[in-house]
């Protein structure tokens, strides 16, 4: 194994290109298979949605990326990337297959749900025609591999030498394709020889380029994304904790979080106070670790990640009630104008979506709910089709009891408040985000409040 400090090891044999099949092209697998192209490779890309695939082999991306679309495209018409439903074609020819199926949660459960990860290794595993190394990219709870080996031992072919290896990936959303071209780091678990200097072909750019290499054992490689995450969960819900006493003591979060962000040693990033986090990878991936160290009987995580599960779910409570308050108590038949429904900016994705639920929450109770997203209103449409779908900051705002900034979108943020105070006889204002200035919405006749901030 090379050194996990500095990535350095002997240099990658030479000869022909590794070919790479990618299976799953849902946001990890799209996004990994352009950009396995873009770097010089021939990629296949697996998926058993028809719609998808054909959608992915014109170019199209069927959901929103900034900058996927024309990466997508420029390696399609380059003959770099195609797209099949066919695994006996995308594996038959490939030495390099990655593993970038969903990991959702179960129904009923915080355990993961690994039978795509299964049904995928399995699939690559029978279908092997040549030596190959079969590499899992996907989120999966820790253990999961040791037993994919044995899957992948049973079902490949006689004669051919497979090899499965852990590879995380720490994508962001709205940031893919720069995460996947110019990764911060990258991680390979479990490898060998000669599956270290195939991969390190496989990101010799990123690599020649800084990325540093670490590499370790299976079980390390598969805790390193859902640690990463559950750090980033805590420091999340440890603020949003602050706030709430920033409340009670008529402080303002946001300047503390300033003030304890200067701190090298915390950093400024990751502590915005507000409706905390959501989408398809934080609230799973720490539940899913929660169940699995309860497995394993480590009952402090498990203990840690439940509290910072409760507290995050409870912001979405905390601005419900805001809401309420700022219409006296009831939102029966008040107008309500929301900004925001996907779970973070420059993204679609509205998977267990806070600013969606606070939403829907509110015209459970009654309200009339204007949502506007600049980019997820399409998919927000499909979850909660019931809510009032509009087209513009300023019809969501025209005519409302109370507006809530759920999402923060730049163009939200960086909104003329006194020109949206003109469309409403009530200017009110929830900044579940804590990214608008309240002095100048205040000044422009808004009624603010927002979590863990002085309301006057």
């Amino acid at each position: 194994m090379t050194d996990a400090t500095t990535g350095t090891a002997a240099a990658p044999e030479a000869g022909p290109a590794p070919r790479i099949a990618v299976i799953g092209t849902g946001y990890l697998g799209a996004t990994h298979a352009a950009a396995m192209a873009a770097l010089g490779f021939d990629v296949v890309g697996f998926d058993t949605d028809p719609e998808k695939t054909r959608a992915l082999s014109l170019g199209k991306v069927p959901f929103y990326e900034p900058g996927l679309d024309a990466l997508l495209s420029e390696q399609v018409e380059a003959g770099r990337l195609r797209f099949t439903t066919d695994v006996a074609d995308a594996v038959g020819d490939a030495d390099v297959h990655f593993i970038c199926v969903g990991t959702p949660q179960q129904p009923g459960s915080n355990a993961a749900n690994l039978s795509y990860v299964e049904a995928a290794t399995r699939a690559v595993a029978e279908h092997l025609t040549r030596d190959g190394v079969i590499v899992g990219k996907s989120t999966v709870p820790v253990g999961t591999a040791a037993r994919l080996r044995e899957v992948v031992a049973q079902h490949a072919p006689d004669g051919v030498d497979a090899e499965l290896v852990w590879n995380p990936e720490f994508l962001r959303e709205g940031k893919a394709v720069e995460d996947t071209l110019h990764p911060d780091r990258i991680v390979i678990g479990g490898v060998s020889e000669r599956s270290e200097a195939l991969l390190r072909r496989v990101y010799a750019r990123p690599i020649a380029a800084g990325a540093p290499v670490i590499v370790c054992d299976l079980p390390t490689a598969e805790l390193v994304k859902v640690s990463a995450n559950a750090f980033l969960a805590t420091k999340i819900s440890f603020i949003n904790a602050v706030a709430s006493v920033c409340e009670a003591a008529g402080a303002d979060v946001t300047v503390l979080a300033d003030a304890i962000g200067l701190d090298p040693r915390i950093g400024r990033k990751f502590l915005d106070a507000g409706l905390g986090f959501g989408g398809g990878c934080l609230p799973k991936d720490i539940r899913a670790l929660m169940h699995r160290s309860g497995e394993l009987g480590a009952y402090r995580m498990a203990g840690l990640l439940q509290k910072v599960d409760e507290i995050n779910m409870g912001q979405r409570e905390a601005v419900v009630a805001l809401a309420l308050a700022a219409c006296d108590g009831s939102v029966l038949n008040k107008s309500i104008g929301v900004l925001g429904a996907a779970f973070k900016p420059e993204t679609d994705d509205v998977r267990d979506s806070p600013a969606l639920n606070v939403a829907a929450a509110l015209h459970l109770r009654g309200a009339q709910v204007k949502v506007f997203d600049p980019a997820a209103s399409e998919t927000a449409r499909r979850t909660f089709p019931t809510l009032t779908y509009v087209s513009s900051t300023e019809d969501a705002v025209e005519a409302t009891d109370v507006v809530l900034v759920l999402t923060e979108w730049k163009q939200f943020v960086e909104a003329d408040p006194a020109m949206l105070a003109a469309l409403t006889p009530t200017p009110r204002v929830i900044d579940a985000r804590g990214k608008l200035d309240p002095a100048a919405w205040r000044a422009a006749g808004w009624e603010f409040r927002g979590l863990g901030r002085p309301t006057a």
